[in-house]
């Protein structure tokens, strides 16, 4: 059973940036496509950001275009998302997941990613 692990979280000032990481401790990534999400308090959890393994295509929710990037070292097992010019509507606990089903190319609803990390809390203050 896969285990992900995520980390680079922090306490960081609005227009600051940090990266997140997202390793297997157990298991693999090959073949997934791989997701970031978030949860900000008494909110519900969203999509932010999507790679598949073939090609690397991506995808980013409206709100973080232009300022997050997702990547991935395949190689490594390991999934990153560079955050740039953070602001408070960041601030959230950053979840990565791996998609249920090897082979797929889209990225799919929510829902069909299984297993997920423990999450790591990102916040910005003003």
């Amino acid at each position: 059973q896969v285990q992900l692990v995520e980390s680079g979280g922090g306490l960081v000032q609005a227009g600051d940036s940090l990266r997140l990481s997202c390793t297997a401790s157990e298991g693999t990534f090959s073949n997934y496509v791989m997701g970031w999400f978030r949860q900000a308090p008494e909110k519900e959890r969203e999509f932010v950001a999507t790679i598949t393994w073939v090609g690397s295509m991506t995808t980013y929710h409206d709100s973080v275009k232009g300022r997050f990037t997702i990547s991935r070292d395949n190689a490594k097992d390991t999934v990153y998302l560079q955050m740039n010019d953070l602001t408070v509507d960041d601030t959230a606990v950053y979840y990565c997941a791996r998609h249920k089903y090897p082979g797929v190319q889209a990225p799919g609803v929510m829902s069909l990613y299984d297993p997920w990390g423990q999450g790591t809390q990102v916040t910005v203050s003003s």
